[in-house]
């Protein structure tokens, strides 16, 4: 019986991995044609971020990667020009190079408040930027099927700007199944879309620490229960895939090997805070 969902489980994860191939190749590259330069006046600005207000009274939002060239600080009312290119979301541009053409930045008039739906935008992305987020997840797991919640965190990057530590813990509870979980998982950011973009995709592994309880219940015909029931615990290789998206929200599917007692499927979603 434990062959069957093998095989199911590798035809799973085989279709996983050649749609997030296919993304990688269809992903738009930004080229050296795409760049446009705009003129204006700074109207906000943080560690990822920065926004400025052409004359003609339009905003853009702008976000850094590690080759942004850009001086030291951004003061608000500072005039800018910014040379840029698409990034994966419409209305967001990604910063190549910022200069300060002139030198009156401080001495210049305070800017005309920033729209919702950019002050929105900005706050996203400072979100996805944060080197320690706190979630919550719930989901459904099959063989044995369950409905499961639980917590993460997430931490990071570590050694590389891709690479996030995320432990989790998840409890789930069945007809017949009751599982505790504890899942030190390292997840890796894959480069299909920007680092600042309005979604991503990643893909993750770690041990699951899974302890599980099994009840299995039957009348003896005088009206009491007989009751035959199994606690133990043991360790599995957790896999996953999924996107997430800016906006705190997360979708995974994962499974878990080398485990008999362990969901082999678990479909989850969940928000980072």
């Amino acid at each position: 019986m434990n062959n069957i969902p093998s095989k199911v489980l590798a035809r799973v994860l085989a279709g996983c991995l050649t749609v997030l191939t296919a993304l990688l190749l269809m992903s738009p590259l930004a080229s050296a044609q795409d760049e446009t330069t705009m003129n204006g006046t700074v109207v906000s600005s943080s560690r990822n971020t920065i926004t400025v207000r052409s004359s003609s009274g339009q905003h853009q939002v702008f976000v850094f990667d590690p080759d942004t060239r850009k001086p030291a600080t951004l003061a608000s009312g500072a005039e800018v020009r910014v040379v840029s290119v698409p990034s994966d979301e419409s209305g967001v541009r990604l910063a190549r190079e910022i200069t300060v053409p002139g030198t009156s930045g401080a001495n210049q008039a305070t800017p005309a408040a920033v729209p919702p739906e950019v002050r929105r935008i900005e706050r996203d992305i400072e979100r996805e930027a944060r080197r320690f987020q706190l979630g919550v997840r719930a989901g459904v797991a099959l063989d044995p099927e369950l409905v499961l919640i639980g917590a993460q965190m997430q931490v990071g990057p570590f050694f590389n700007s891709d690479v996030f530590f995320r432990p989790n813990i998840e409890f789930a509870y069945g007809e017949v199944t009751a599982l505790f979980a504890l899942n030190p998982e390292v997840i890796y950011r894959l480069p299909i879309s920007s680092r600042r973009g309005r979604w991503s995709a990643y893909v993750g592994a770690g041990p699951g620490f899974n302890f599980v309880h099994q009840d299995f219940s039957a009348p003896n015909g005088t009206g009491n229960r007989v009751d035959f029931s199994d606690f133990h615990s043991d360790t599995a290789l957790n896999i996953l895939g999924g996107i997430r998206y800016r906006s705190g929200m997360f979708t995974e599917l994962k499974t878990s090997v080398y485990s008999a007692s362990s969901p082999t499927l678990r479909l989850i979603v969940g928000y980072n805070f």
